[in-house]
């Protein structure tokens, strides 16, 4: 009935499907969404909605959030002309694609990376340029630069540390790449906190054509806040503001980042935890010899097993979600799963164990 309508919708859409997650998100442990296992304590929840109930309603929210940018700014110790603040690090990565890209320009991924990039390439028509991961699913970082300069790149992404291979560019590759291109570098940071390698941020001031992009979903336990950053110099940032999306971020989210960040100190005991475990986890994962079990620089692990999709299914009939990753390159029978808590993190193990002896 709608066939006639359909086919006057962008053409790039036929090559993409809607984003989903296999499995729901009700489990008894629940690992598939790279989630801190923390929630913020109640007494500072009430802080929060506390300050918000003062706020007005029915007016609409800064076209910027500036006091949400300023916090953040003075937190990392740059400029607010550096900072902008998005609802999510997603928004934030529309917006970036969106001053960026057009259709028939060039945009160089590595591969695999977080699907978000290619699906915001394809509907912009652009042309991808990808650049495989060693098998040990390490970035290639000749091959980037390389391929950069020969296909005279205007944009490169790199997630360091990367989803959902876990592993991360060293701050002088980086550096490199900054330097061996002429392209503008985004350096999404989503799990750098959980990194053992040093953040892009001081390379700020040195690189004009150098975006950071930073999230609180992850280390700070904000996803359902949705907060996100782009971090770059003011001449690079006013551009990237031209198709932002004014009074996308809400005082509530404003006011949340600062006391979040006024108690830093629950994010830095959250990640000991998650560094802690994932230590454990890697130990004894590693006496298994049906796992294969890759380098993690991020709050998740990744696994090669021989039935990557049997495991899955059978870890789910078990109330545990995990994500089974085996569609992207290089990852064939490969599962994801994040740091829980404790308990939850035993029980994983268990009933991997189980299945696989």
């Amino acid at each position: 009935m709608y066939a006639p309508f359909i086919a006057r919708l962008n053409p790039a859409l036929r090559e993409l499907s809607p984003y989903s997650v296999e499995g729901g998100q009700e489990a008894a442990v629940k690992l598939n969404q790279n989630e801190s296992p923390f929630d913020l304590p109640a007494s500072l929840k009430e802080a929060i909605l506390s300050e918000f109930a003062t706020e007005a309603w029915n007016r609409y929210p800064d076209i910027l959030p500036f006091k949400g940018m300023k916090a953040y700014a003075d937190f990392l110790g740059i400029p607010e002309s550096h900072v902008m603040m998005s609802n999510g690090s997603n928004e934030m990565l529309y917006t970036i694609f969106l001053a960026t890209l057009s259709k028939g320009q060039k945009v160089l991924i590595p591969e695999p990376s977080f699907s978000l990039y290619h699906k915001l390439a394809v509907l912009l028509q652009a042309d991808i340029v990808e650049v495989p991961m060693h098998e040990d699913l390490s970035f290639d970082t000749q091959a980037i630069i390389r391929q950069a300069n020969e296909h005279d790149v205007p944009f490169i992404v790199l997630s360091t540390p990367n989803n959902p291979t876990s592993r991360s560019l060293s701050l002088e590759e980086v550096e490199a790449i900054l330097q061996g291109t002429r392209a503008i570098v985004l350096v999404d940071e989503a799990y750098i906190e959980f990194s053992r390698e040093e953040s892009a941020v001081p390379l700020l001031d040195r690189y004009p054509n150098l975006i950071v992009l930073r999230t609180m979903s992850k280390a700070l336990a904000l996803a359902g806040m949705r907060i996100g950053f782009a971090l770059a110099q003011p001449a690079l940032m006013q551009e990237i503001a031209k198709p932002k999306i004014p009074f996308t971020s809400s005082r509530l989210a404003e006011i949340t980042l600062r006391h979040v960040l006024e108690n830093y100190h629950l994010v830095d005991e959250a990640v000991s935890f998650i560094l802690r475990e994932r230590a454990r986890i890697t130990k004894a994962l590693a006496r298994n010899d049906n796992i294969h079990l890759f380098e993690s620089d991020t709050n998740f692990l990744i696994i090669r097993v021989p039935e990557a999709e049997a495991l899955f299914r059978t870890l789910m009939q078990q109330g545990i979600l995990v994500r089974n990753v085996s569609g992207y390159p290089l990852m064939q029978n490969c599962l994801r799963f994040n740091i829980g808590l404790e308990q939850e993190n035993d029980l994983l193990l268990a009933n991997i164990r189980e299945t696989l002896s």
